[in-house]
């Protein structure tokens, strides 16, 4: 089986254990939206019985490959790709819940009688943790002021998180640049907007920061968050709720809130404890 982009690996691993293979092309840091196939991806591809992908275009490379085996757009699954204008649906808890749901439909055909009551227990398990950390991560939330509850990152990958709590998203590149580009003519209106929008700071996906995010910075006087915000899957090392609850502290704790670390460890090693 391969999972291709997004949580999808995670989710997978974490709801097989050792009933099956998981072969993940996208590995946790990485870009899936710039993913580029190697010989050992096709390889994997074709040799594959089940191939998901998150789906909404997130990773345009895989639009190019036929394979043989069925190929599941979990993220679809969870929201219509009608409703869908970002797809990095994995932030809201609610909707990866959904993905694991799914993930356990798309998966089971390839299991034998024996293995379903396991997997199903699994999948109980994982959605229960995810119930749970999207009460602990509105708890989060609530501590922040609500001037402060705008989120200006890179590009639109957190509209799910921010409709799912009320936040309002302000994505940089989305809103103001052409073909990626952000044009000298849109630097004072995005500047005037970050002003006006009540941010404490500017959120980097990854550091360091690149080029015209500190030119932003600079211009709008709003500082770049000491910590990124992981928006394209999971942080290199990190489950998927680890790296959920690092962005939900990050985001808290530059934005003037306060962060339930230790309830976040717990949660944490309750999804790692999963068998």
């Amino acid at each position: 089986m391969v999972a291709v982009d997004g949580v999808l690996c995670d989710i997978a691993r974490t709801l097989l254990q050792e009933q099956a293979r998981v072969t993940c092309l996208v590995p946790p840091g990485a870009n899936p939206h710039d993913l580029l196939l190697r010989g050992t991806d096709r390889q994997a591809l074709s040799a594959a019985q089940l191939v998901l992908i998150n789906g909404h275009n997130l990773t345009p490379a895989m639009n190019r490959v036929r394979v043989s085996a069925p190929v599941v757009p979990i993220g679809e699954r969870a929201i219509s790709r009608q409703k869908a204008l970002d797809p990095h649906v994995w932030h809201d808890p609610a909707l990866v819940g959904v993905m694991v749901q799914e993930t356990a439909k798309a998966v089971q055909p390839l299991l034998g009688n024996a293995q379903t009551g396991a997997l199903q227990r699994r999948r109980q398990a994982m959605q229960a943790v995810l119930t749970r950390l999207g009460a602990w991560t509105a708890q989060q939330l609530q501590t922040v002021p609500a001037a402060h509850k705008v989120l200006v990152s890179e590009h639109r990958a957190f509209s799910t998180f921010a409709s799912r709590y009320g936040i309002r998203e302000l994505p940089v590149i989305d809103t103001f640049a052409t073909g990626g580009t952000l044009r000298p003519s849109s630097l004072a209106a995005i500047s005037e907007a970050i002003r006006k929008s009540g941010t404490k700071a500017i959120f980097a996906e990854v550091l360091p920061p690149s080029k015209t995010l500190r030119r932003i910075s600079s211009v709008s006087g709003v500082a770049i968050a000491k910590r990124p915000l992981y928006a394209d899957g999971q942080a290199p090392g990190q489950s998927l709720v680890e790296t959920a609850t690092a962005n939900v502290c990050t985001f808290v704790s530059a934005q003037g809130g306060r962060c339930d670390q230790q309830a976040a460890a717990a949660l944490q090693q309750q999804w790692a404890a999963i068998r």
